[in-house]
């Protein structure tokens, strides 16, 4: 029997690993959904579970270790979880047979049920060796009371040793899932901070970057502003006036980053010929490159049947952030390919420069806020482009050697145009 009750046991040991399992999925994936009530599942399928397939069934007895889970869900679920416990509990005793064995269990757990209502209030915010205490005496008085009714209203006699054994398993048992219990709720309340903390250092990182980024171009604008009211030549304040509109040009692209990464999802998605997009980029990066001494090197496939879903200014940004990377990454002369195939079902954009270069750690970490592998610069542009390209169901693979080059591969779903 005690082989029989230890698989008992581990059956109540399933439910606490999907409990665990979930709220890694919650941390994972950020579903706000799992709230509070989630806890209520262990007990619950803990219960059935133990109830469902019990050690031994006897005339009027029913072996099995439900008390464990009941008894846990009743303290750290308060009353409502508490009644639950109590109809499932009855419901399945009753459906298992044993007339008297019925009749003890509706005066125990009931009895016990109320005294859990008291005792849940002040549980939960005692120390877990408390905890502990509180469980076993609770498995200690179960046992006693149910042995007293057991012999003083129904006249029915249970052997010492076959006690002794459910005693013990149910002792070491309850503390054990007592320690589970506790270290999953500490890893999850460890989680949820970690969670904030890390949404604060990001919005502490978008703050420091935004009065950086912006007031070096607003203080370089004021300055030539009032440089502007002294006596100079027509053409010292055409210059002066042209520095002011450049640096406020800086400015305005800087915000401009932050409002499209803090509204990525596309408003307004439309049907997208890669080849054009590719070419608007082309064009407006052409003077970076000439100045740079960087050659471009176009290779697109007849996509006239085919297009991706998207917002095209957003995916034009995304591009051009990527292109801009790899024209700054080449010092002084290179080339930089972009390369379009398609495959399968989807269209990949291959972009190929000559630059220094990342290490296996930098490529890890693109698409990080505050990430930049450049002197200066947020590391904004990239999240950017990361979160775009996310935000149209593509995905971004980066390969790279120091010295020789990086190459972004985009791949992005796409779709045939219908024929007429």
């Amino acid at each position: 029997m005690t082989k029989d009750l230890l698989i008992n046991f581990l059956i109540i040991l399933f439910p606490l690993f999907i409990l665990q399992m979930s709220y890694l999925v919650k941390f994972v994936y950020r579903l706000d959904s799992l709230k509070g009530w989630f806890l209520s599942i262990f007990p619950i399928l803990s219960l059935v579970l133990c109830m469902l397939f019990p050690v031994v069934i006897e005339k009027d007895f029913v072996w099995d270790l439900r008390w464990i889970p009941f008894l846990l869900g009743g303290l750290y679920g308060g009353y409502r979880l508490g009644i639950i416990l109590i109809i499932i509990t009855l419901f399945i005793r009753y459906l298992t047979g044993g007339e008297n064995g019925f009749y003890i269990s509706c005066i125990t757990f009931p009895l016990i049920g109320i005294s859990l209502f008291f005792i849940s209030k002040y549980y939960l915010k005692i120390s877990v060796s408390k905890k502990i205490f509180v469980g076993v005496s609770l498995i200690f008085f179960v046992h006693i009371l149910t042995q007293f009714i057991s012999t003083q209203l129904f006249d029915l006699t249970i052997g010492i040793s076959l006690w002794k054994q459910y005693f013990t398993i149910q002792v070491i048992g309850i503390i054990i899932v007592i320690v589970l219990w506790e270290v999953i709720m500490a890893n999850f309340q460890v989680l949820e901070q970690l969670v904030k903390a890390e949404k604060l250092q990001i919005v502490s990182h978008l703050a420091a970057s935004i009065s950086h980024e912006v007031r070096n171009p607003l203080t370089v604008t004021r300055g030539f502003i009032q440089m502007l009211s002294e006596d100079v030549s027509p053409q010292t304040k055409v210059k002066y006036a042209n520095i002011a509109l450049q640096e406020l040009d800086r400015a305005t692209d800087v915000i401009n980053d932050y409002l499209t990464f803090a509204a990525i999802s596309p408003e307004n998605t439309d049907r997208l010929r890669v080849s054009d997009e590719i070419k608007h980029v082309v064009n407006s990066i052409k003077p970076l490159a000439i100045k740079n001494r960087i050659d471009l090197k176009i290779s697109v496939f007849d996509d006239k049947s085919y297009y991706i879903v998207g917002e095209s200014k957003k995916f034009q940004q995304c591009l051009f952030n990527i292109v801009k990377n790899g024209i700054e990454s080449m010092s002084v002369e290179g080339e930089l390919s972009i390369h379009v195939l398609h495959a399968a079902s989807t269209i990949q954009i291959k972009i190929q420069d000559e630059g220094i270069g990342m290490s296996q750690e930098q490529i890890g970490r693109l698409g990080e806020p505050y990430f930049t592998t450049k002197n200066t610069g947020t590391g904004l542009g990239m999240m950017v482009s990361y979160s775009v390209i996310k935000s149209m169901e593509g995905t971004i693979y980066v390969s790279s050697a120091q010295g020789k080059g990086t190459c972004f591969a985009l791949n992005l779903p796409i779709h045939a145009y219908e024929s007429m």
